[in-house]
């Protein structure tokens, strides 16, 4: 499953790069890129309550399955509308739209899936190496991509994407699950509601949900307007957006290594608003930076920060909910987690069009900042945890 995992977001990484230079590059707007983002995430934060149902009620392996082809046939219809030429940017909204549908649902199916193919004492190492897959592929993706895109053009990144997808699709047929969710008795708002009331009652659980949703609407626009600093602050071209996006994933795979390599669990929240803190100052710092080595060296070490953060806090979550309750409560995580991408995207890229991209990271950063302190010297429940 890691091999495949890994295969496709490989391919899906090349996808990302090439969508956003070629938004950008079609609509001359930050405001259009982030609104690409917006909808690519939109939909994760509207339906993966009811994906999380669904990976609680039946097979979380075919729910995958179905999600994945979905993802795949996007792929192949931008690749055929760049390759004749037609494409226009609501069409790739269009297809972010139900690319981002079909992540709703097997977001949390996958979330739910890893926990059951290891022994609960290794599942942070699980957590973080499945981290590693995905950064890693953000380091491979945007190089592979970089150079397809420069020698090849976009629509053989977006082709080579839908073929990766036969790699994970392949992976999830060999593979054998401990757990299969039981039949439902309840109604799907019945069971939504289970898993709110278990958040909502287990100590610490609300303030883990709510550092996912502000620290991804903080912090992701850091990322989905690279093209904006590439171009306008360094005044390069696609080449200085791959360097960009491939030392934040550099940085993610040396984050997602050391918490790979960690057994400590004790003390893993308040580690993990220790480094939001020193991520919040790198943001800052890179808004700030005119200077393009210093800024690659800030932005892969606000990639490492940024991958502790979040591989600690999904461990916490993990570590902390059953079998049974793991597709609702990760969808509700997932609801949060990804929930602050969209409006972030939005309401930054609007900023961006008001003042400038480095104010905005600056912004940013000062405010990570100032919600780690919060949580670190005034509402202290999670870093008890």
């Amino acid at each position: 499953m890691w091999l495949g995992a890994c295969t496709s977001s490989i391919g899906s990484w090349m996808q990302i790069l090439a969508q956003a230079w070629l938004v950008y590059r079609l609509s001359n707007s930050s405001v259009y890129l982030g609104l690409d983002a917006f909808f690519g995430q939109i939909p994760i934060f509207l339906f993966s309550l009811f994906g999380g149902v669904l990976a609680d009620r039946g097979n979380r392996r075919n729910l995958l399955i179905v999600s994945q082809v979905i993802q795949m046939t996007c792929a192949f219809i931008l690749a055929a509308l760049v390759f004749t030429a037609t494409v226009q940017v609501w069409h790739i909204w269009c297809l972010s739209f139900a690319v981002g549908l079909a992540q709703s649902f097997g977001g949390p199916a996958y979330s739910a899936l890893v926990p059951t193919l290891v022994d609960k004492r290794d599942l942070n190492n699980a957590i973080a190496l499945n981290s590693i897959q995905f950064n890693l592929a953000r380091v491979l993706g945007p190089m592979l991509g970089g150079i397809a895109l420069s020698k090849l053009g976009a629509t053989w990144c977006f082709a080579l994407n839908g073929l990766s997808y036969l790699a994970v699709i392949a992976t999830l047929l060999m593979i054998r699950t401990q757990f299969i969710p039981p039949k439902a008795s309840v109604s799907v708002l019945a069971s939504i509601q289970e898993g709110l009331n278990f958040i909502r009652k287990r100590e610490g659980m609300v303030s883990l949900v709510a550092v996912a949703f502000f620290l991804t609407l903080l912090s992701y626009p850091l990322i989905t307007f690279l093209p904006v600093m590439a171009r306008d602050v360094f005044h390069g071209g696609a080449n200085i957006f791959t360097l960009f996006l491939c030392l934040s994933g550099a940085g993610s795979v040396a984050g997602a290594l050391a918490i790979a390599g960690s057994q400590k669990q004790a003390g893993m929240a308040k580690r993990s608003l220790t480094v939001m803190l020193v991520l919040g100052s790198l943001m800052l710092a890179f808004g700030l930076s005119r200077n393009l080595v210093a800024s690659t060296a800030i932005i892969f070490c606000a990639g490492a920060a940024l991958m502790v953060v979040f591989a600690s806090n999904t461990s916490l979550v993990q570590l902390y909910v059953s079998d049974a309750m793991r597709g609702r409560v990760m969808s509700v995580y997932n609801v949060a987690f990804r929930g602050g991408m969209p409006i972030g995207s939005v309401v930054c890229g609007y900023l961006i069009k008001q003042t400038s991209a480095p104010t905005v990271m600056v912004a940013n950063g000062v405010l990570v900042v100032l919600f780690a302190l919060y949580f670190l010297l005034i509402q202290r429940r999670l870093a008890k945890l």
